[in-house]
C-alpha cells in the first residue's frame, strides 16, 4: 500500500468499499436432458457478476463455477432457469470407510461417487484388534505379512 493510497484513506466522505469474496468452486447438482437446458444454465451462471470459468458436465448432471461469486446466488439463479437444483451431495468413494452403508451408496450417484454422509469408522487401540486385522481380508498389506 503506497503513501497516497494510505492518505486517501483519511480523505475519502463516505467509506463503501467492499471487499471481494473469495475465489471459490461451486459444485451443483441439476438434472439437464439437452442441449437447450445445458446452454440455458450456463449462460444464466456466465452471466453473473465474478464469474470465471463455467463447467456444464450433463452425463453427471453437474455444473462447476469457479470465481468471486457466492454459492448461494450461484445455486438461486440456476434455480430461476426452472430446473430443480441442489449442492452437489456426492464425493469420490475412495473417499469413504463404508461406501454401500445405507444413507452413503445412491444409485443416482454418478459412477465412482457416493453420497457425503457422516460415517462412524471403527478406530480400536485394543491390541488384539490390531492383530487381527493384520491378517484380514480387508487389509491391503496382509499379503506381504503372510
Amino acid at each position: 500500500m503506497g503513501a497516497l493510497d494510505y492518505i486517501s484513506n483519511f480523505c475519502t466522505v463516505t467509506s463503501s468499499r467492499s471487499k471481494r469474496k473469495p475465489m471459490q468452486t461451486v459444485e451443483i447438482k441439476v438434472k439437464m436432458d439437452c442441449d437447450g437446458c445445458e446452454r440455458r444454465v450456463k449462460n444464466a451462471v456466465n452471466s453473473m457478476k465474478g464469474v470465471k470459468t463455467v463447467e456444464v458436465i450433463r452425463k453427471q448432471s453437474r455444473v462447476v463455477v469457479s470465481g468471486y461469486v457466492d454459492p448461494n446466488k450461484v445455486l438461486r439463479r440456476v434455480k430461476s432457469t426452472g430446473k430443480r437444483a441442489e449442492f452437489w451431495p456426492y464425493i469420490p468413494q475412495h473417499l469413504v470407510h463404508y461406501p454401500y452403508v445405507s444413507g452413503a451408496y445412491d444409485k443416482r450417484a454418478p459412477a465412482g461417487y457416493v453420497r457425503n454422509v457422516v460415517q462412524a469408522y471403527p478406530a480400536s487401540n485394543a491390541p488384539e484388534d490390531n492383530i487381527v486385522s493384520l491378517f484380514s481380508d480387508d487389509n491391503v498389506n496382509a499379503c506381504s505379512i503372510m
